[in-house]
């Protein structure tokens, strides 16, 4: 499919990249740590920030009533983005980490006792690790893992040889971080609920590549962050299906979302708005619509198209390089690339690709026990977004090559 702007045009709405880095024409392949933001959320944020900045649900004049209606409407773009059934199982956070947090609260309190298990997989980012080891010392429970392949695959035999009577949840990544794994989530989600385990997803590395329908994958908690899909940073969405969230309690209290408050007794406001408590994050939201809009504009699988040839050019240039092993080797990835370019270590490569203008992560990328399970210290990433160029992709090979030359 052909995406509806030229590479030109799209590059042309994210000012960024036309920045210098030391002298050099800055190549972002950082997109997994966070994209760039288009004009067209820039501009939405400052046109708020200068027409309609108000508090959300909290009054009868004009500008209350406009940003609150400009809130609800970002609602429902997110819902329809995701295909949720309803606005009122789409709650916004602080980001993917926060909605983490906040099912692991809640669920955990209502659902997890002593001896309990909790199941994730062994590719996660710490996000989906530490809330559920924090649950499981709070509660006593016990914390499962499911074992991955060399080439970054699941081990799905061994996942439900763990599923028990016992286990409470299973939380698992759409998409490794790391290895660029996307992973059979549906086929998880299945077999949970043959069971009656309920399913998170972690999508920080799944929504911004393709699309996500939460409806078809019939997960029951599935989140992410704005800024990891071209929108601002400090927005995260928590979709949970509704008979589930009304069984959970708040995670945390204070305005909006409560129905009375006695010094005896509170009781709770409806959904969403028993989760989001205080005053809510409305540019951040209605920031993150407009990047939801612009992702459709342009045409979602299109984009995942061209990731793809992109993530396939790196692929074939890095493999050439004498030394070089790639990290996740998965017949099913994202535009995501890591490496280790033969002995050298991780920070000096990515500090001389640096040099070239060159952006990439380098280092754990918030993995640790992934890294361990491959027996390194860390590598370098290279995360690629329809906004990157052949060019750029040929460049970071060349940049790669030049690196192992020096240390070879």
């Amino acid at each position: 499919m052909k995406l509806a702007k030229s590479i030109e045009e799209i590059r042309s709405d994210f000012p960024i990249l036309s920045t210098k880095a030391h002298g050099k024409p800055l190549i972002y392949l950082d997109n997994g740590a966070t994209t760039q933001k288009p004009l067209q959320v820039i501009n939405m944020m400052e046109e708020l920030y200068r027409t309609a900045n108000a508090n959300v649900h909290r009054g009868v004049h004009y500008l209350s009533d406009l940003v609150s209606d400009r809130y609800e409407a970002a609602r429902e773009t997110v819902r329809a983005f995701i295909n949720a059934r309803s606005r009122e199982e789409i709650i916004f956070t602080a980001g993917t980490t926060a909605s983490i947090n906040a099912v692991a609260f809640s669920f955990g309190e209502r659902f997890v006792g002593e001896g309990d298990e909790i199941v994730i997989s062994g590719m996660e980012h710490h996000a989906n690790i530490v809330p559920w080891q924090m649950l499981c010392e709070r509660k006593k429970a016990k914390l499962k893992i499911i074992p991955f392949s060399d080439e970054g695959v699941l081990d799905l035999e061994a996942y439900r040889n763990l599923l028990s009577e016992r286990t409470r949840i299973v939380a698992v990544t759409h998409v490794s971080n790391v290895l660029g794994t996307i992973n059979p989530v549906k086929e998880i989600v299945a077999e949970a609920h043959r069971h009656g385990i309920p399913v998170l997803i972690d999508g920080a590395q799944g929504i911004q590549h393709g699309l996500v329908d939460v409806t078809d994958l019939d997960c029951d908690f599935y989140v992410f962050s704005g800024h990891k899909v071209y929108g601002p940073n400090g927005i995260g969405v928590l979709y949970g299906k509704a008979d589930l969230l009304n069984e959970l309690p708040p995670y945390q209290g204070g305005g909006d979302m409560v129905a009375n408050v006695t010094f005896e007794k509170t009781t709770y406001s409806v959904l969403p708005f028993k989760f989001e408590a205080g005053t809510t994050n409305f540019t951040g939201a209605i920031g993150l619509a407009a990047a939801l809009d612009y992702l459709s504009t342009l045409g979602r699988e299109a984009v995942a198209e061209r990731e793809q040839a992109l993530l396939a050019t790196a692929t074939a240039g890095l493999s050439a390089i004498e030394g070089l092993r790639i990290y996740g080797t998965a017949p099913h990835k994202v535009s995501v690339i890591s490496f280790l370019p033969g002995v050298i270590h991780q920070y000096d490569a990515g500090m001389i690709l640096d040099k070239m203008g060159i952006a990439v992560r380098t280092g754990t990328h918030c993995a640790q026990p992934l890294m361990e399970r491959f027996g390194i210290s860390g590598n370098i990433r290279a995360s690629i977004a329809f906004y990157n160029t052949e060019a750029e992709i040929e460049a970071l090979v060349r940049g790669v090559r030049k690196v192992t030359e020096m240390f070879a």
